[in-house]
């Protein structure tokens, strides 16, 4: 009596879960076709404006490898 209580009550929630799925399987099937049709709603947004180059400042290569010489030499 209990296994065919347990058979049961495992074929509903097998059953629930594969209704559930195929349930599932139908909408986004119907999605696919539908959501083309709707982009017009929902544009892509528009593409970031490059940003300009960071310029080095007052601070140039040449100054920078000016400095680290520097450092070395006090160092030693």
């Amino acid at each position: 009596m209990e296994i065919s209580k347990a058979l049961l009550l495992m074929g509903v929630g097998m059953g629930t879960v594969f209704s559930f799925l195929i349930l599932l399987s139908l909408v986004l099937g119907a999605s696919k076709g539908l959501v083309p049709r709707l982009s017009f709603m929902m544009p892509d947004p528009e593409p970031a404006k490059p940003k300009a180059p960071v310029s080095a400042g007052r601070t140039g290569v040449s100054e920078v490898a000016v400095a680290i010489a520097a450092a070395l030499r006090a160092r030693a």
